[in-house]
C-alpha cells in the first residue's frame, strides 16, 4: 500500500500542497503520494465516491469552492469543521466512511500563538471575506477572546456567520467598501492591546482584483495576516509594512493547515525544522 492523498478545488493548479507535502515525505524517506485533483462541484460527489473504492487512498485536503459543499458528503464531521461551518481536510476511515476536519483553525493561529499567550487588554480583528476560509478564522478569533469586525460584499451574509459562528460577542459588519477610503478616526493608545487585520478573500490573488484597503484604518501595532499565496507578498501586506505594521503572509497559515493535515494522512508528525528551507522553496 502507498497512502495516497489529493488536495482538491475548482481551480486547482495553482495549488502549493503538493509541493509542501511532498517535500516533507522526501524528507522522511517514508512512502507516499499526494497529487491535485480537478474537481467540479458537479463531480464532487462522484470524486469521493471513486476514491472510496481505492485502498491507497487517505483522503484529501479541500480547498475553494468546496469547502461548504463537501461537508454535506461526510459521514460524520469532527467538532472544529462543525463549529466553522466548513471542511478542508477529508479523512478515509478503517470502516470506509469518510470523516471532515477543519485544519485551517490550527494553521492559521499557529504563527500567532506566541502573541495569543500574552494577557491583552482588548482584542479586535478586522476580517475581509465570507467564504469558507473566513468562516474558520472568524469562529478561531471569537474562541480567542477578539472582537470581529467582519467585511464582505454582501452585509447580510457577513452577519449571517456572526450569528451562526459568534453569537455571544459584540461583534460587527461592514460592506467591503468601507475600509477602501482613507478615514480620519483618531485611535486611543493601543497599548496592551492585540489588533489583526485579515485578509481571508481570494481579492490580491494572481488573476483576482486587488483588496482596496486604507491603513488608516487600522491602529498603531496592528498585525496584517494576508491568506493569499500568489503572489507571497501581496499589495496588501507591501502596504501595511509601509504604514509600519508587521505583516504575515499566506504560507505561514498554508505550512501550518498542511502540517496537520500531513500528520493524519501519513501517520507521522512532518519535519518542521526545515521550515526555512521549505518556505524559501515555495516563495522562488
Amino acid at each position: 500500500m502507498t497512502p495516497t492523498a489529493h488536495v482538491i478545488g475548482d481551480p486547482i493548479a495553482q495549488s502549493k500542497s503538493p509541493l509542501i507535502h511532498g517535500f516533507w515525505l522526501d524528507k522522511l524517506g517514508i512512502p507516499g503520494v499526494y497529487e491535485t485533483r480537478h474537481v467540479t462541484r458537479e463531480n464532487l460527489s462522484d470524486y469521493l465516491l471513486e476514491m472510496r473504492e481505492n485502498p491507497d487512498w487517505v483522503g484529501c485536503n479541500v480547498t475553494m469552492p468546496h469547502k461548504r459543499a463537501v461537508m454535506y458528503e461526510m459521514y460524520d464531521v469532527d467538532h472544529k469543521a462543525e463549529a466553522a461551518g466548513a471542511v478542508n481536510t477529508v479523512l478515509s476511515q478503517e470502516d470506509g466512511t469518510l470523516l471532515g476536519t477543519n485544519t485551517d483553525i490550527d494553521g492559521f493561529l499557529e504563527p500567532l500563538r506566541e502573541e495569543l499567550k500574552k494577557q491583552h487588554y482588548f482584542r479586535m480583528a478586522r476580517i475581509i471575506g465570507t467564504g469558507g476560509a473566513a468562516r474558520a478564522i472568524v469562529w478561531a478569533l471569537a474562541e480567542e477572546g477578539f472582537t470581529l469586525v467582519l467585511a464582505g460584499r454582501n452585509p447580510d451574509k457577513a452577519q449571517a456567520i456572526l450569528d451562526g459562528l459568534a453569537p455571544d460577542g459584540e461583534h460587527h459588519v461592514i460592506h467591503l467598501d468601507h475600509f477602501a477610503e482613507p478615514t480620519d478616526f483618531a485611535f486611543d493608545d493601543r497599548e496592551g492591546c492585540l489588533d489583526l487585520v485579515v485578509n481571508a478573500s481570494p481579492l490580491g490573488m494572481t488573476g483576482n482584483p486587488s483588496l482596496k484597503f486604507d491603513w488608516s484604518h487600522a491602529p498603531p501595532g496592528s498585525i496584517a495576516y494576508d491568506i493569499v499565496t500568489s503572489p507571497a507578498d501581496t499589495p496588501f501586506l507591501q502596504a501595511a509594512r509601509a504604514a509600519g505594521h508587521e505583516t504575515i503572509n499566506g504560507f505561514a497559515m498554508l505550512i501550518g493547515q498542511a502540517a496537520f493535515a500531513f500528520e493524519k494522512f501519513f501517520g507521522v508528525a512532518p519535519p518542521r525544522e526545515h521550515d526555512v528551507e521549505l518556505m524559501e522553496m515555495l516563495t522562488q
